[in-house]
């Protein structure tokens, strides 16, 4: 199935492409499967209409790093080669990074562009193509499209091999892990945190695994191994893909605190000391308690659409201003380059604070959870029910559903044509359709609808008092949707 580019209804980063089809990116770079779309073909001529504008902006040195998946170093040296057969000074990470670290080297070796060689939390089957300006974060929309309309038809080039690049000086190789290393050594207490916490970690075979070995070797280490198949599972830190950490974190109550990372270890979540997910919203919670609560920083907090409305409620608690965009870290990343942004963040795990680089990184985030807890003497379940008593208590899950093609336009037509005043017991009290469908119940409960942006699949979002309320809101919403 092919989604458009304007649909809400879409796979934003992989479209089904023919021979010589043009690439367009989604809301997180170009993403495709391997040896299908994503090939070495296509490679090259997005790296080469990633130079082309590079030259057409002035834009000289570039700096390139790939995750665990299938091929990267393979596709680093290929992308690597085209920028450099057009002049573009090089510089590649020693081994596999996250794309945190590639952000931040952007900013630490001083270079004009990012490029990181991964699918993030995609089925293994995928890889990917995102571009970081020198800032150290994501390129705005507006360039990325200016990249498309360079990427040619075909390309065919003659070009040397990368060792040849290497002995002319075209190509680098820097130390990005031991450069994010000592980053990390610089900001945060570790001594605090490993004297006080005893962590339980899952690197989803992902990109984070070397560096939280390495800050912290007591851990409890689960899929921190190189393994491109992922075990089938897609790197993406939700429950139905962390029943081993959690298990292990049942079997041993009030003894850890479980984190785990995606793919390129943008994304975080976190499990408390019993095994229970704490989701991206508690987490957000949880740093603005930290940030503006504990530490008395200032700053807005930018949120994307299918963020809890209790965010805001505590952002008012410290008197502090709430703005909402549309879903993609590249429109949070706008207000952090131009603005005083404190806190930041997605639903899906993608979290940002002042005082690191105008990007989600996984690892950070986590780290600075981790300080509150130790420097606090609480645990995570007693931090939360502090800022319940602030906002209030609630629950929240998303059901993804695979839908054919004729469920999904059915489900189009209804939610296309009309607020819908009432689902199942619930009156709605407020509609917003910012970037999907929004509906706002009493008690602050909501339901939202949007399709993702990196499989084509329609997420349903639910906000209740407890976890029951939101089970029966997600049964009411496919049964109000016929799904």
């Amino acid at each position: 199935m092919i989604w458009s580019d304007t649909d809400i209804f879409e796979d934003e980063n992989h479209v089904v492409m023919g021979k010589s089809a043009q690439i367009k990116f989604g809301t997180d770079g170009w993403r495709a499967i391997i040896a299908e779309d994503y090939t070495l073909e296509n490679l090259r001529r997005v790296s080469l209409g990633t130079a082309l504008w590079m030259k057409n902006n002035g834009l000289k040195s570039a700096l390139i790093g790939h995750d665990c998946r299938f091929g990267g170093r393979l596709f680093l040296e290929e992308t690597a080669r085209v920028l450099a057969s057009h002049g573009i000074k090089v510089l590649v990470a020693d081994g596999f990074v996250s794309t945190p670290m590639v952000s931040l080297g952007v900013v630490h070796h001083k270079v004009d562009l990012g490029i990181v060689i991964t699918a993030s939390h995609n089925p293994p089957s995928y890889n990917g193509y995102k571009l970081k300006s020198s800032y150290g974060g994501p390129t705005p929309p507006t360039q990325i499209e200016e990249v498309e309309a360079c990427i040619p038809e075909e390309y065919s080039p003659s070009l040397e091999r990368y060792e040849q690049y290497l002995s002319q000086g075209l190509i680098t190789v820097v130390p990005l892990h031991e450069n994010y290393l000592a980053h990390i050594r610089n900001r945060f207490n570790l001594d605090e945190i490993n004297k006080n916490t005893q962590l339980a970690y899952d690197a989803m075979y992902g990109a984070g695994q070397d560096v939280m070995k390495q800050l912290f070797p007591n851990l409890k280490a689960f899929h921190c191994e190189w393994n491109p198949g992922f075990m089938d599972t897609p790197p993406e830190p939700i429950p139905k893909n962390l029943i081993e950490i959690s298990s292990f974190l049942k079997s041993n109550p009030g003894k850890y605190l479980g984190v785990a990372n995606d793919g390129d270890a943008d994304r975080v979540a976190m499990l408390d000391d019993s095994g229970n997910l704490v989701d991206s919203h508690h987490i957000l919670l949880l740093l603005l308690y930290y940030l503006a609560g504990n530490k008395g920083m200032k700053g807005d907090v930018v949120v994307s659409f299918s963020v809890t409305n209790k965010l805001k409620k505590l952002a008012d608690h410290f008197g502090l201003q709430t703005k909402i965009t549309k879903i993609g870290f590249k429109y949070i990343a706008e207000h952090m380059i131009d603005g005083d942004v404190l806190v930041a963040g997605e639903e899906s795990g993608g979290l940002a604070i002042k005082g690191h680089i105008p990007e989600r990184d996984g690892i950070w985030i986590a780290l600075t959870v981790l300080e509150f807890v130790a420097l606090s003497g609480k645990t995570i379940t007693q931090l939360i029910d502090e800022i319940y008593k602030i906002v209030g208590p609630f629950a929240y899950d998303r059901l993804d559903l695979k839908l054919w093609p004729d469920q999904m336009e059915n489900v189009k037509e209804v939610l296309n044509s009309g607020v819908i005043e009432k689902w199942g017991n619930y009156l709605t009290r407020s509609f917003e359709n910012v970037d999907g469908y929004k509906y706002y119940f009493d008690h602050d409960n909501w339901l939202m609808f949007r399709a993702s942006g990196t499989e084509p699949v329609l997420r349903i979002y639910a906000q209740g008092k407890d976890a029951d309320e939101v089970i029966q809101m997600l049964d009411t919403a496919r049964k109000v949707l016929n799904i």
